[in-house]
């Protein structure tokens, strides 16, 4: 009787573990279905007095190669009694002036900064801190002052180098990749604002390949928020590594102070602009031999060929046997790739050639009639392939008649051929009048020009004209190809202009 009882308990206990561990599992598992979320672990926030600390070990490392520089420039004044043009004003001050055929002269003193990149004394600026100075003035950190001499400068990207002989043992700075620098990423200012020597701003990088900040193509920077002002120019941008990616160089301002918008040099810039010219005393650039058109539109590329409506237009070869001409290159081809970098924009292309060292064979991928191709080229030194332009006579008007895409045109003479460098098979009409809110005004032509092409079919004449406009229709893009007299210039340039019709 006893065994039989130890059975049937055995049994029991058995079917209630079993039981417990059947709902365990279950009960995990209906916990799993619904998804229960891990913690989420507390962020390490950085502590305030570490990134004290570390701006301050960057600060000590870098402030013993950042200069303060000042300049004189002995500015002559000229004898009011000997300029051609003279007013009342000028009469009266001349009372006061020395007498005929002497000059007056005075000092005009400005302040910047810089820094050391080699401990045999080269310094980089700012080329406009030192621009026509007679005397330029470098003191250290530690308060000693020497004079420098002008190694060499360029005025295209701002920049210039500096030399002074002292057999005291220079700190300078190691010279950083500014291509890794992202918006967001630390960096430290250092130099001399309104004279006030080895001040430290910190901030961050706003942007990127900032450019149209000045009127130099040559130039693309680096935005930050690192206040800089007035005597910053030339001192270096640092990352947190106390590596220069930047020279300070522009801010924008409508009252003279810091508003957060400050523009740096790319060290990779720098560092090419100034190893030529320690090594050449001057900048060379490549040039392929194009003329670029400015402000195309995406439609006039995209009718070209260029489907996302990016590129650079060659409005002309100039000059006719220069790289390009040689390479295939022709008028009307875009350039969508140029030595394994992609060309968007025309500043894109100026970077680009700024680098590529003239003598060196490069890739050129274009559109040409909707295909893309590709050509070697070897570029040209731009101080031999940029030659200044002829001037061209305007051409002259004569009777008009009336076309409907809100223009008035005429044949062209043969003198006004001969004077646009067309011939007769070229052709072309002369635009006498363009009017306002009109087709042609959208696209962008003006009085004057000469239409030599629309949408690729050759105008002769204005019956050619009437011919074409009649077979385009609403909704269409049209592409006109433009002889255009250039004022700046002195010669007659090559356009693209395009719009669609409404």
């Amino acid at each position: 009787m006893s065994r039989r009882k130890i059975v049937f308990f055995s049994i029991i206990l058995g079917t209630l573990v079993l039981g417990v561990t059947i709902g365990t599992m279950i009960d995990h598992e209906v916990n799993a279905d619904k998804g229960t979320p891990s913690l989420i672990k507390t962020p390490l926030i950085p502590s305030p007095t570490n990134l004290s600390e570390h701006f301050s070990t960057i600060a000590k490392k870098v402030e013993n190669a950042v200069v303060n520089i000042s300049t004189e420039t002995l500015i002559k004044q000229e004898n009011p009694r000997q300029r051609r043009s003279r007013d009342p004003f000028e009469e009266f001050f001349e009372r006061f002036m020395p007498p005929e055929g002497r000059q007056r002269s005075r000092k005009n003193r400005s302040l910047g900064s810089g820094f050391i990149v080699d401990k045999k004394g080269y310094i980089i600026t700012n080329y406009h801190v030192i621009n026509k100075a007679d005397k330029i003035t470098v003191k250290l950190a530690s308060g000693e002052e020497f004079i420098a001499s002008v190694i060499g400068s360029d005025q295209n990207t701002d920049l210039a180098v500096l030399k002074i002989e002292t057999k005291k043992k220079l700190v300078s700075l190691e010279m950083g990749n500014s291509d890794w620098m992202t918006p967001g990423n630390w960096v430290l200012a250092i130099g001399s604002p309104f004279g006030l020597e080895q001040t430290l701003t910190a901030g961050i990088i706003s942007a990127t390949g900032r450019s149209g900040v000045t009127s130099s193509p040559w130039q693309r920077f680096l935005q930050t928020d690192a206040a800089i002002n007035s005597g910053n120019s030339g001192g270096p941008l640092v990352n947190m590594s106390g590596e220069v990616i930047g020279v300070n160089t522009a801010i924008i301002t409508p009252t003279g102070g810091n508003l957060g918008i400050g523009f740096a040099l790319p060290s990779n810039t720098a560092t090419n602009v100034y190893n030529q010219l320690v090594e050449h005393g001057k900048v060379k650039r490549g040039a392929i031999g194009i003329r670029m058109q400015a402000d195309v539109k995406p439609q006039a590329l995209k009718a070209l060929g260029a489907a996302d409506g990016k590129g650079v237009l060659i409005q002309k070869l100039s000059p006719p046997n220069g790289p390009a001409a040689k390479a295939g290159l022709r008028q009307g081809d875009v350039l969508i790739e140029v030595d394994g970098q992609k060309i968007s924009k025309m500043s894109d292309m100026h970077i680009v050639l700024a680098t590529i060292t003239p003598g060196k064979s490069i890739k050129i991928r274009y559109v040409r009639n909707g295909k893309v191709a590709v050509t070697n080229l070897v570029v040209g030194d731009r101080d031999v392939v940029v030659k200044d332009p002829n001037a061209t006579p305007e051409p002259n008007p004569g009777e008009t008649e009336s076309i409907q895409l809100g223009i008035t045109a005429q044949n062209l003479t043969s003198r006004q051929l001969r004077e646009l460098d067309l011939t007769d098979e070229d052709g072309g009409v002369y635009v006498s009048k363009v009017e306002p809110d009109s087709i042609a005004q959208e696209a962008g032509l003006k009085r004057d020009d000469v239409i030599i092409e629309i949408n690729k079919k050759p105008i002769g004449n204005t019956q050619d004209l009437k011919t074409i406009v009649s077979e385009l229709e609403s909704g269409m893009d049209i592409v006109f190809l433009v002889k255009r007299w250039e004022e700046e210039t002195r010669e007659a340039i090559t356009l693209y202009l395009a719009t669609t019709i409404p």
